[in-house]
């Protein structure tokens, strides 16, 4: 990754360029609500985007509770993926999380998302359950995944 990649905390004037991945991303993408509510209200959250050339291309968050990370979201624009970003990304994530005192991280991927699972086990998550209809585009079922940090 070059110069031209930056990861930084995300702040309110990013969610118009982040509501622009996760629409690119998702079927039932978050509102900017959401996000301000996130970034505003939610004392356990922390989200960080990456931006190439002063761009947001993608984004992350976890909740952070007591010693226990959740992920909500991890996006990265069509365009940039496959390119070991998605990988970064996590990575900063998780050396966020353990900074701040976590000791495990969890977080759901779609049972069909094969490529998203390939990515958490390269970097240790294993398979936790499976929450059922967890999914409300379409009720398909979710793969809960955790990895000690």
């Amino acid at each position: 990754m070059d110069d031209s990649y930056v990861f930084r905390f995300m702040r309110e004037e990013d969610i118009d360029e982040v509501l622009e991945v996760e629409h690119a991303s998702f079927t039932l993408p978050w509102s900017r609500e959401a996000f301000y509510n996130e970034l505003h209200n939610n004392h356990f959250a922390v989200y960080i985007v990456l931006e190439h050339n002063h761009r947001v291309i993608g984004y992350c968050g976890t909740w952070i509770v007591i010693d226990e990370s959740h992920v909500t979201n991890v996006a990265i624009l069509p365009e940039y993926r496959g390119k070991k970003l998605g990988d970064a990304m996590m990575r900063q994530l998780m050396a966020l999380a353990r900074e701040r005192g976590a000791k495990t991280m969890t977080l759901e991927v779609r049972v069909t998302n094969h490529i998203a699972q390939s990515l958490y086990r390269k970097m240790g998550f294993q398979n936790g359950g499976i929450r059922k209809g967890y999914y409300s585009d379409n009720q398909e079922d979710a793969l809960v995944m955790w990895v000690n940090l």
